[in-house]
């Protein structure tokens, strides 16, 4: 379905099924403004092209997720981290630069791919949702220089993880360990994590049904905003600290 730019996106249930050419294609078209990511995202659906291409619009059957009770953390990374703290050298920070934070994950390597589907227009379009308040960086700083990150989305207590990187060993690891702290300490439950990669399922995410995420987004955007602060206690949710 081509949608102009006042049209409302279709049901996540259209979707192509998992014998078509393109499972759990919605939409094309329809442009990327603030209140059409809102929309989006508001009915578990997410923009997903490569440069030359529309915006395509993806709701996936099954979609992969990550209950944050579930998250692995492995031993010796958590005891690298409490290290870490310990002598002062590492620094979580919210939105500190979302802009570079995002640059970095557009120009991060991915396993099979050639190029990056955050492209110009994507990046631009996540950088007017965060200043309205609903895209976020959780950045990892060690010894006070940038060394890896990730950024997401969030609506209420509803979370979309969008990319990461790292310009050093298991940074972008420690972000989402953060982002993980940061929810069980504010009550969500769960963490979009979009497509299955087995980098995501060492970390505990799984698949659930597109129907069963779709109830949690609809139930999660409905509650009070988080609060997007890290505060030091909350690396006690993973026993560090």
């Amino acid at each position: 379905m081509h949608l102009g730019q006042d049209d409302p996106l279709p049901p996540p249930s259209a979707a192509w099924g998992r014998d078509s050419p393109a499972p759990g294609l919605l939409a094309l078209g329809g442009g990327l403004s603030v209140n059409r990511l809102l929309e989006a995202y508001g009915q578990a659906t997410f923009p997903w092209y490569s440069d030359g291409q529309p915006v395509m619009w993806w709701s996936t059957d099954p979609r992969m997720t990550l209950h944050v009770n579930d998250f692995r953390l492995s031993a010796s990374l958590k005891k690298g981290i409490q290290r870490l703290l310990r002598n002062d050298r590492l620094d979580i920070r919210i939105d500190h630069d979302f802009r570079d934070i995002i640059a970095h994950c557009a120009k991060a390597p991915r396993a099979g791919q050639a190029g990056t589907w955050i492209v110009k227009d994507m990046i631009h379009a996540y950088e007017r949702l965060h200043l309205a308040g609903h895209a976020h960086s959780v950045e990892t700083w060690l010894d006070g220089q940038l060394v890896g990150g990730l950024y997401c989305v969030s609506i209420g207590k509803a979370v979309f993880g969008e990319s990461m990187f790292a310009l050093q060993s298991n940074a972008s690891k420690i972000a989402l360990a953060a982002l993980v702290s940061l929810c069980r300490a504010q009550e969500v439950s769960l963490i979009d994590c979009q497509q299955n990669t087995q980098h995501l399922a060492s970390l505990g995410a799984k698949e659930i049904p597109r129907d069963a995420f779709v109830a949690h987004v609809h139930s999660a955007k409905q509650q009070s905003p988080m609060r997007w602060k890290f505060e030091h206690l909350y690396w006690q949710e993973l026993s560090i600290g």
